[in-house]
């Protein structure tokens, strides 16, 4: 029974060491796994494209007209720093018919009208609103906004 006992000790000190045979088993299912995915993936392709190149300019380019309206804390409204109408006026027809002449000149003269509005921070979003409405009727389309004073 001693030598059973010795036999059973001695198995159990015995050290295997490192295996690296399913180290590599393990890496060669991990190549095997991208070598498959990188197959799967879409290769861009080249677009072949055409820069224009310069071309003469065929007339003179005029700039566009820009115009600034500015509306106040108290609802006063400025175009190009003048002001018109009131603070209470609703319907700003003096804005309104400056536009609509602004709007003909610059067709007239075959260029086109920029307007941006800065509304100051405590400026009503109904003054805005009103501004917006004479620039519908002035059929005014190329609008920017600006918060705060212009620079």
């Amino acid at each position: 029974m001693s030598s059973k006992r010795k036999h059973k000790k001695a198995s159990a000190e015995v050290n295997l060491g490192f295996q690296i045979a399913p180290m590599i088993d393990v890496v060669f299912v991990i190549l095997l796994y991208f070598m498959v995915a990188a197959g799967s993936q879409q290769k861009e392709n080249a677009h072949n494209t055409k820069l224009p190149g310069t071309v003469p300019p065929e007339g003179a380019s005029e700039m566009p007209d820009e115009v600034t309206i500015m509306i106040e804390d108290d609802g006063q409204v400025y175009l190009n720093d003048d002001p018109l109408d009131s603070a209470e006026a609703k319907d700003l027809r003096e804005l309104a018919g400056s536009l609509v002449q602004l709007k003909q000149a610059s067709e007239n003269a075959n260029s086109k009208i920029l307007v941006t509005v800065y509304a100051n921070e405590l400026a009503k979003y109904e003054r805005v609103v009103d501004v917006l409405d004479a620039l519908t009727r002035a059929k005014i389309v190329d609008v920017t906004f600006q918060a705060g004073a212009p620079e």
